[in-house]
């Protein structure tokens, strides 16, 4: 069942035309990936799909879930299950990991939290991304390593549990063990009804994960799709073949 739907989407940032007439379909139960050279235009697509300010769809449509979701600001498009990381996550002194994701929780669910259940699936959570208890209590993202923020990210996706979630450059700068960390909490949060799209540079990220379909973006659009098997490619070949179309 179709999940998420772009077509012939166009988008500027101020004056400059990004994208380019991209089209995009993903159905529930499925692995999306991302890949393209510097500037192509892959977290750009994320941030779009999110209706960052930054950006304006000149054209084309996005429907996520049967809905036309181009006009709705960030918070709505939050409420209707789509959940996105960031290449480098927001630091945010005197809110708690645990305040944070319970307020998260509530606003996106419109119900008080039950605290015991959600602090038992939260510590539960948090022992298979091999993360301290004492990260609970801590400041959201202040003072973690580059590493630590990610999980975290991670640990947010597996609390909030969306319909759809956006993985902008999340191994970028991680070392193999957290790359393992991270691989494992998608697999974790991965069903038949949700959806993922992994943004990448890398196919470390991959290599744990059932990847139904790779993107090649260059120039604002989709120019190759294939199976996994295209990661590898890109891996050994780079993009040399498509930046010459």
């Amino acid at each position: 069942m179709e999940l998420l739907k772009i077509e012939n989407l166009h988008a500027n940032a101020g004056e400059k035309n990004i994208i380019k007439g991209l089209n995009l379909k993903i159905n529930k139960g499925e692995v999306h990936v991302i890949m393209g050279p510097n500037g192509a235009g892959k977290s750009t697509l994320a941030n779009i799909i999110m209706h960052n300010p930054v950006y304006q769809i000149t054209d084309g449509t996005i429907e996520f879930d049967g809905e036309n979701i181009n006009n709705c600001k960030t918070d709505e498009i939050a409420k209707k299950g789509i959940f996105m990381s960031f290449q480098t996550p927001e630091e945010i002194p005197g809110i708690t990991v645990t305040n944070f994701l319970k307020a998260a929780k509530n606003s996106i669910t419109g119900e008080p939290v039950k605290i015991f259940q959600f602090k038992k699936d939260l510590e539960a959570n948090m022992e298979k991304l091999d993360m301290s208890k004492s990260y609970s209590t801590r400041d959201l993202n202040v003072g973690f390593s580059g590493g630590e923020k990610k999980k975290n990210e991670i640990l947010q996706m597996l609390t909030l549990n969306p319909k759809f979630v956006i993985l902008d450059e999340t191994d970028s700068g991680l070392d193999v063990d957290a790359i393992k960390i991270v691989s494992k909490g998608i697999q974790m949060y991965k069903t038949n009804d949700n959806a993922v799209l992994i943004i990448t540079h890398s196919t470390k990220l991959l290599e744990e994960i059932k990847v139904d379909y790779v993107h090649i973006l260059v120039d604002g659009k989709i120019v190759k799709t294939g199976d996994a098997s295209l990661a590898d490619e890109i891996d050994k070949n780079g993009y040399k073949e498509y930046l010459a179309n």
